[in-house]
């Protein structure tokens, strides 16, 4: 039987969620979305020609992370870097636009990471990256952990967003974490490759299996959930939640037991994001007093939401709660 969560239960904890803090660090990105019809090719390359009609910006990586939690009413402190460009600018206008001060984000001297999709009816063409990847200097490492510093004492869960952008290098990561614990608060770690292993103390750990599988070296065997626990303390977190796609999630805890929470999604439209949002709703639920499995259960739902949408998108809490009423309507 799939694990489940009362509707008043969901409903006092996303009430609760609008009085929360949380602090998300890591890598903010713009996005850029190029959208057009194709009616011909180049004379100057066999490439098509996209007639542009729209030009779409969105914010990316941690920047869609903070701005899902700020859609559930809480306060979100974005902690980043960004570059002295025209994209930087941009990128803190959209924040402002979302209610999410600007003011926790690092500028430094490295273009703002920016992806740009060139998008044919609802086929995307190709996508332009403009960025720096390298870990930060240590001068740049300083000001970001006193901007983390200076917004702990409000905070009341704390994310790490990676996408291997140079931002949560091993010094941010363990000084962060340690700060978090001593304030006592929850800790959420969307991984990458990079420094998989650095995180030894978070709450929850939320990869993927791909992501989980490549760390590791071997697959991860869901037929076999009893080799998950061993991954776990290999760890040193104390929860694991491996999102797997439309099979929804898999929940390891300390003591061994393992849960499947089945993907609540009526229609996907683009997966574009899903991860985001279930980590920005994972943070915000256990900041509210969820437990580690209600905070799952509630962000499986606002996935199943999300993939419904074109593109990253946020999640508000009348959209899950209708998501819940439609999931246990009577057939």
């Amino acid at each position: 039987m799939s694990p489940s969560i009362p509707r008043d239960r969901l409903q006092a904890l996303l009430a609760r969620a609008a009085q929360q803090n949380v602090i998300v660090v890591g890598d903010a990105m713009l996005d850029v979305y190029l959208r057009g019809d194709v009616e011909r090719i180049s004379p100057e390359a066999p490439v098509p020609v996209v007639r542009v009609r729209e030009r779409r910006l969105a914010l990316g990586g941690a920047a869609n992370v903070a701005q899902n939690v700020a859609a559930l009413g809480a306060q979100c402190q974005l902690v980043g870097v960004v570059g002295d460009d025209r994209a930087g600018e941009t990128l803190r206008a959209q924040l402002r636009a979302g209610g999410m001060p600007p003011d926790s984000l690092v500028v430094v001297e490295r273009p703002t990471t920016t992806k740009t999709r060139v998008m044919a009816r609802a086929q995307q063409l190709v996508r332009f990256d403009e960025e720096d990847d390298g870990d930060l200097p240590a001068g740049d490492v300083a000001r970001v952990l006193a901007v983390i510093e200076a917004a702990m004492p409000q905070a009341t869960a704390l994310v790490f967003e990676d996408y291997n952008k140079g931002v949560l290098v091993p010094a941010v990561i363990e000084q962060a974490m340690a700060m978090a614990q001593a304030r006592g608060i929850p800790v959420v770690v969307d991984p990458k490759f990079r420094n998989f292993f650095a995180y030894r103390g978070a709450t929850v750990f939320k990869p993927n299996r791909r992501e989980l599988e490549n760390a590791l070296g071997a697959a991860v065997e869901l037929d076999r959930p009893e080799a998950l626990p061993a991954t776990l303390a290999s760890l040193g977190v104390a929860h694991l939640l491996l999102t797997l796609g439309e099979q929804g999630m898999a929940l390891v805890s300390p003591d061994g037991a393992v849960h499947r929470v089945p993907t609540t999604a009526r229609e996907v439209y683009d997966v574009v994001g899903a991860g985001d949002t279930v980590t920005a709703y994972l943070a915000t639920m256990l900041a509210a007093g969820a437990s580690v499995l209600e905070a799952a259960i509630v962000a499986n739902f606002a996935a199943g939401v999300e993939v419904g949408k074109l593109g990253a998108a946020t999640v508000t809490p009348d959209e899950v709660l209708e998501a819940y009423d439609i999931h246990h309507a009577p057939a």
